[in-house]
């Protein structure tokens, strides 16, 4: 297959370096010293693999026409440049591995809905400050038809992953796993960025651990109108979290925090890394977007519409700021 991976941080680099390790015809769209690196050294991954491959590599999207497939990325907050680059690109199916549900919203828009594929990657990793990426959750990466199916095209895109090394699988019901993706994001996100801790600590503290349980189920009642169900997986099991009372959440969630501590202690979430880093924080398109589509619908979100303003707050230049205050 002809596959396009839109964006070179953890996330392209892993996926695009296993399907060219693999024998897929892949070509990475990336700018700046990343490219250069890519360029020059290829994909290294290490961790849960270990290897380098070289990889065609682009810093200019106009000059690639075709492709069976194309992935996303790119930071959330790129998508709609990032989009527009590629908006003349002849493509079979187009696919996001990116934070959050408006993805398949945006796809759709640019490419339609016959060629959007769902899609959800619990799969994490960090590119070093040297270049090579280090892989270190391989969880899942499930595809499926919109709003539900399994077709041909994307059970041959699950094989090359899974042939690629990727815990990739096909599912009928891939909005049920994009949302319940999204509630744990949700959940992790917030109080990560809040705290600054790794992932098992503010999940095995009481306090934060109340505050992941709010925000996963208020997630879960955005999806519930919406009419989209949610599922249990791994890490967390979402479904189950938010029907039972909360206390009773609470302490799983403590509980898997410290199966979490034992297994991924230095895991952090990739918006406190790129808090860390000074990067720009994935805020309107993940929290933002539950807020505005809770407004929208008459769903009240409390939780999440403070930690929504406390982290934009934290996101955006003080002046900016008081100007949205004011």
């Amino acid at each position: 297959m002809k596959i396009i991976v839109l964006g070179a941080g953890s996330l392209g680099s892993i996926i695009g370096g296993h399907l060219a390790r693999a024998g897929q015809e892949v070509t990475i769209i990336a700018r700046g010293q990343r490219a250069t690196y890519l360029e020059h050294h290829g994909i290294t991954v290490t961790g849960l693999a270990d290897f380098t491959v070289p990889v065609a590599v682009t810093t200019k999207p106009q000059t690639v026409s075709e492709a069976d497939v194309l992935v996303m990325a790119v930071k959330t907050y790129d998508t709609e440049s990032a989009l527009e680059s590629v908006s003349h690109l002849k493509v079979e199916s187009v696919l996001s591995i990116q934070n959050g549900v408006l993805k398949d919203e945006q796809l759709a828009h640019t490419f339609g809905w016959e060629k959007t594929l769902g899609a959800a990657a619990f799969l994490s990793g960090g590119v070093t400050p040297a270049g090579p990426v280090r892989f270190t959750v391989n969880e899942y990466l499930v595809l499926g038809e919109l709003p539900a199916g399994i077709t041909a095209r994307v059970q041959t895109l699950v094989a090359a992953l899974v042939d690629a090394g990727i815990r990739a699988e096909a599912v009928s019901q891939v909005q049920a796993v994009e949302w319940s993706k999204y509630a744990l994001f949700m959940s992790w996100m917030a109080p990560a960025v809040l705290t600054r801790l790794e992932s098992y600590k503010f999940q095995i503290h009481h306090d934060t651990a109340v505050v992941v349980a709010l925000l996963m189920r208020e997630t879960g009642l955005l999806a519930a109108k919406l009419g989209i169900p949610l599922e249990d997986r791994q890490p967390l099991p979402i479904k189950t979290l938010c029907g039972v009372p909360l206390s009773e959440a609470v302490t799983m969630i403590r509980h898997l925090g410290t199966v979490m501590e034992a297994r991924a202690p230095a895991h952090k979430v990739s918006t406190l890394q790129d808090l860390e880093q000074g990067r720009r924080l994935e805020v309107e398109e993940t929290l933002g977007y539950a807020v505005r589509k809770g407004a929208e619908l008459g769903v009240p979100l409390p939780t999440m519409e403070t930690c929504y303003r406390l982290i934009a707050g934290i996101d955006r230049p003080s002046t900016e700021v008081i100007r949205t205050v004011v």
